[in-house]
């Protein structure tokens, strides 16, 4: 009894104990190295002059704790001082990655600061756990699951430490099989064509298409469903995909259970809501129609057509949403539109931003959309286009932004990227055609900012030596009325057969004046006048007769008066490296009556631009030639003539090598016709695209005829190969390799033809 009583009393006073407070006169911290002690100050809930009791003192270590800085914290109290021992954790004094291929070392200490682990920053163990595993992560979502990383931390002076992160990356695994089970309606071969993810070929040594990535394999699920969406199987749904991988961790196989179910058609499709424009226009422009299989694609093409026409009448906000009503049993789906047009909004401001260097109104003046108008889709998008097609600016993005506290206006902001629109050149180069090549030039088509176009040149080859100065305004009018000069003096020398044209001698010099006049948005007509003085040489030992006929018929020396007529249609969506819209050009040039010669001169070129998909385009167009004299002049001045064959027309053959001959060398002709296609695709295995490279696979077919033969398409050359062209700091760049299909005896062949700077 007396023992139970003794131990009541003893835990009666440690409670008391316990419970006994004091008021705090000193706080002082110890173990302290890089951390201020204002620091646990700031941390701390307690401060001199608190009344503290010593059961408290955990709620210091708490908060300390919750500071990150310390390892350990220990708090004791004696006489009213209150002393906090702690450890801290130790500094980040340097990170380096060592080993990492595919994931850039700034790219991946941009990463870690924003959770906390970088130079300077405490050093936590467990966050060094967290960066191992996310590091493990990205390397298997890219394919490399043989991927070894390890961390070694180093101790430092003044409690800091140095931490290496080595990174064995591995090889990636390849795709050892794809099987997709479920398939009915569509051979697995057929399938598996449509996906990225591929077993691979011959080739997958240099194009690695093999690789296995998880974001592809989640890009090829998306993308089969699609397949069969848009060919009417509705209920669709790919059920489960296993993925198992071997044991060396290089080979993947992949399995995709799908379910196709039926096949839906259209029953009816129907327009509701608010439908301010007439529902028969609305109704042309939905593309899936009643009996057809349903297409997911078409369906979602037909509201984007519907949301455009109601952007044009100022409805910029509506909403256009197809709701299908499923009848499964008789495998029909009936189609339902619901339109919201919303408010329909007016532009309060057009805003110009990024144009550092172009003047607001050069931009401003190819808008179509106007402030205080109601808003047109496609306005502003022509707008866009517009600003895109000067070749002043890298990229143009347009943005349309609410006002504030209005239901009906929006503002739009033009951001424009600047890029060089001029160039100052000297330097050399060489071409197969005309040899060594000397230039100095100075071409600004953004003049100050004013958009006027100015270029100053000369430019020497062992043909050709020209020198020419011109000058444009492209809106000499505010009605977007063009107005150009220029003058040039050009010698040529033919006697060197570097150009494989026979040989004659010309020195001309000249001036021309010229007008644009736009007559719609892509379509522009051009009047022009011109003078030529030409001064004809030809050697004395010629054995091309029509020559020196040519020569005693009408004499050596011309004054030709001409006037030029032409229309060009541009709807390329770039100036430069276009990959949609066409451009077409119909010139007649005349050169009339008071002059010494009476000639005329057609051409016609046509050059259109397809997008394929993202990646590739298709580029096809051709040209057409034709001379002749009329009047007084009896034959067409052979200086004059066409030429094929080169570069610039029919690649694999030598430059101007087509068409009729004397003694090996080529005589042009007053008939041309060229043609060709091209598929563009970008540089293979980069991520990022160059915008300054181009490359293709190509077919070129031409030749030039005389104007005694009839035109005979047994005569066309043909070839064809592979294509790049460098915008280069210096000058285009252009490489071929072609392979001709049809050449004759006569006809000389170049595969690998290249040119480098520039020449007129």
């Amino acid at each position: 009894m007396n023992k139970i009583l003794s131990l009541i009393i003893l835990l009666l006073l440690s409670t008391a104990a316990l419970a006994e407070s004091f008021v705090i006169k000193d706080i002082r911290v110890v173990g302290l190295q890089r951390i201020a002690e204002g620091t646990v100050f700031n941390y701390i809930p307690y401060k001199i002059g608190d009344e503290i009791a010593n059961s408290e003192a955990k709620n210091i270590i708490r908060a300390l704790f919750k500071s990150k800085y310390f390892d350990d914290v220990r708090v004791d109290a004696e006489d009213g001082i209150v002393t906090i021992n702690v450890s801290e954790r130790p500094a980040i004094s340097s990170i380096e990655f060592i080993g990492n291929k595919d994931i850039d070392s700034e790219d991946l200490a941009k990463s870690l600061r924003q959770i906390g682990f970088a130079e300077g920053q405490v050093f936590e163990q467990a966050i060094l756990e967290r960066v191992e595993l996310e590091l493990q992560r990205q390397y298997f979502s890219r394919g490399k699951y043989g991927v070894s990383i390890e961390s070694n931390v180093s101790d430092l002076s003044q409690n800091r430490v140095a931490i290496i992160i080595t990174m064995q990356e591995g090889i990636v695994a390849t795709i050892g099989g794809i099987n997709i089970v479920g398939n009915a309606s569509y051979q697995e071969d057929d399938l598996l064509s449509e996906l990225e993810s591929t077993t691979g070929s011959i080739l997958s040594i240099i194009t690695r298409d093999n690789q296995y990535s998880r974001q592809k394999l989640s890009a090829d699920l998306e993308t089969l469903r699609s397949f069969y969406l848009d060919r009417g199987f509705v209920d669709f749904v790919v059920e489960s995909t296993q993925v198992s991988i071997t044991d060396d961790k290089r080979q993947m196989f992949i399995t995709i259970n799908i379910s196709e179910g039926d096949r839906y058609q259209i029953k009816e499709v129907r327009l509701a809501g608010n439908l301010i424009v007439p529902e028969k226009e609305l109704f042309d422009l939905v593309i899936i129609k009643k009996d057809a299989v349903f297409s997911r694609k078409q369906v979602t093409k037909s509201s984007e057509y519907l949301t455009n026409r109601l952007g044009n009448d100022g409805y910029a906000f509506a909403n256009v949403n197809a709701v299908p009503k499923i009848d499964r049993e008789n495998h029909l789906v009936t189609l339902t539109f619901y339109v919201d047009p919303g408010r329909r909004a007016y532009v309060r401001r057009i805003n110009i931003e990024g144009n550092s260097k172009t003047r607001d109104e050069v931009v401003r003046r190819e808008l179509r959309q106007q402030e205080a108008s109601w808003i047109s889709t496609n306005q502003v998008e022509v707008s866009r286009a517009r600003i895109q097609r000067l070749g002043y600016f890298e990229d143009v993005n347009v943005e349309t932004i609410p006002v504030p506290g209005t239901a009906d206006q929006v503002d739009l902001d033009f951001t424009v990227t600047e890029q060089s629109s001029g160039s100052l050149s000297a330097g050399l180069g060489f071409s197969g055609s005309d040899g060594l090549l000397l230039n100095a030039n100075i071409t600004q088509q953004n003049f100050l900012g004013s958009g006027k176009h100015i270029s100053f040149g000369f430019n020497n080859s062992d043909t050709n030596t020209v020198y020419n100065v011109g000058y444009t305004n492209p809106f000499a009018t505010v009605d977007g009325i063009s107005q150009g000069f220029g003058a040039f003096i050009r010698e040529t020398d033919s006697d060197d057969n570097n150009n494989n044209i026979a040989s004659f001698n010309t020195d001309v010099w000249g001036a021309s004046t010229s007008f644009g006049i736009p007559i719609s948005e892509n379509n522009r007509i051009s009047l022009g006048l011109g003078y030529e003085n030409t001064l004809l040489k030809i050697p004395d030992n010629t054995t091309i007769r029509r020559y020196s006929d040519f020569v005693e018929r009408e004499g050596e020396e011309f004054d030709t008066f001409s006037v030029s007529l032409g229309w060009a249609s541009n709807t390329r969506n770039h100036a430069v490296l276009p990959t949609r819209g066409k451009l077409q050009r119909l010139s007649a040039e005349v050169a009339v009556p008071g002059g010494s010669l009476q000639f005329y001169k057609l051409n016609y070129e046509d050059r259109r631009y397809m997008p394929l998909n993202d990646k590739l385009t298709l580029a096809y167009g051709g040209r057409v030639g034709y001379g002749a004299a009329y009047g007084s002049t009896e034959e067409y001045p052979f200086f004059e003539n066409f030429y094929a064959g080169g570069q610039n027309s029919v690649r694999g053959f030598v430059s101007n090598i087509l068409g009729v001959k004397d003694d090996q060398q080529a005589l042009g002709g007053n008939f041309l016709v060229t043609a060709g296609t091209e598929l563009i695709f970008p540089i293979p295995f980069m991520k990022k695209p160059l915008k300054s490279i181009r490359l293709s696979g190509f077919v070129d077919v031409g030749n030039v005829y005389d104007e005694n033969e009839d035109f005979d398409a047994g005569l066309l050359r043909y070839s064809a190969g592979l294509s790049a062209i460098w915008i280069s700091p210096f000058g285009p760049v252009s490489i071929s390799i072609a392979q001709p299909f049809n050449e004759q005896e006569d006809d000389e062949t170049e595969i690998f033809q290249f040119a480098v700077g520039s020449s007129f």
